[in-house]
């Protein structure tokens, strides 16, 4: 867990605890005439749990090296997302390579319905109450990065209604 800074709207720093959590660890093998050259890469997410999450990967020839270089990618991979209590405000779709997600909003208290890369993502961006589907690939790379392309795409309801001169209430409904 790390403390940073960030600016918010109104230039205000404000002081945002991270925390972070490995998705992923892969051990890849180069054979080369000396014998095998061992490498390890990893798959991070990062996020406050209060709405803001993002993901990285990093390399390096031992596990902590990669974990760290992953952590540093993430944070400079943050978006915002917009929540709606403690769901999204939307039903959305993110599609990735092989990697397809559908989330979709939840009534209170229904929890997180998620597996993997999915589950990882929505608690560590602070959504509570979510209906999740992972289809066609299970790698956890495209699965996160579909994740993180709906979480992307999502729309915010006050930003919507303005633009369109419609009441909050009756968007989405």
């Amino acid at each position: 867990m790390e403390q940073k800074k960030i600016r918010r709207e109104f230039g205000e720093e404000q002081e945002i605890e991270l925390k972070d959590q490995v998705i992923s660890i892969r051990r890849t093998t180069k054979v080369v005439k000396g014998g095998k050259n061992l490498s390890f890469s990893a798959l991070v997410a990062v996020g406050d749990e209060n709405g803001t999450v993002g993901i990285g990967k990093g390399k390096a020839r031992e596990v902590p090296p990669a974990i760290a270089k992953a952590v540093q990618d993430a944070k400079k991979n943050m978006v915002q997302v917009p929540l709606k209590g403690t769901t999204i405000p939307h039903f959305i779709k993110g599609i990735h390579c092989g990697g397809q997600v559908i989330l979709r909003p939840a009534a209170k208290g229904t929890g997180v319905i998620a597996g993997g890369a999915v589950r990882v993502i929505m608690q560590l961006a602070g959504i509570k109450d979510i209906l999740t589907k992972s289809l066609r690939s299970n790698n956890p790379i495209s699965v996160a990065n579909a994740t993180m392309n709906a979480l992307k795409n999502l729309k915010d309801p006050v930003r919507v209604s303005q633009n369109r001169s419609i009441d909050e209430a009756k968007i989405w409904q």
